[in-house]
């Protein structure tokens, strides 16, 4: 999560979101913060930026195995992307009351109805994930 929170850092124009995704291996195969004011595209949130470079470095849209670390509680989007991509874990640092899917507002990653339902680590680093999004929005 520190890793995540260093990438979240990085991008001052944008909400500070970091992801990175882990391999099996606990590697770190791919980092990425949000892109949408820099690209100018809404669907560039960390963590499907994240998803899709670890899926070129494998040359697989199949993440079996890999665990996403996030600074903040995915939505909707990010929720139904890591799952269709069958990401077996993921770890998120701040609740996202407004919009979160893993849990706050909806529960997308572990819905009965749906072929994959990653693991689910809530609230880790939270105070210090929190802060950073805090900060930015004051």
């Amino acid at each position: 999560m520190r890793r995540a929170l260093a990438v979240a850092s990085a991008s001052p124009d944008d909400v500070p979101v970091g992801a990175i995704l882990l391999g099996p291996d606990g590697a770190e195969l791919a980092a990425a913060g949000n892109e949408r004011e820099l690209t100018g595209d809404p669907t560039a949130h960390a963590e499907v930026l994240v998803l899709r470079k670890a899926a070129a470095a494998l040359g697989s849209w199949r993440l079996d195995g890999c665990t996403l670390v996030v600074t903040l509680e995915p939505c909707t989007m990010c929720a139904g992307a890591l799952v269709l991509a069958r990401v077996s874990t993921v770890v998120f640092g701040a609740w996202e009351p407004k919009t979160g899917a893993v849990g706050s507002l909806w529960d997308v990653v572990r819905d009965s109805r749906i072929n994959h339902r990653p693991e689910v680590y809530a609230g880790v680093l939270e105070t210090e994930c929190a802060q950073l999004l805090r900060d930015f929005f004051r």
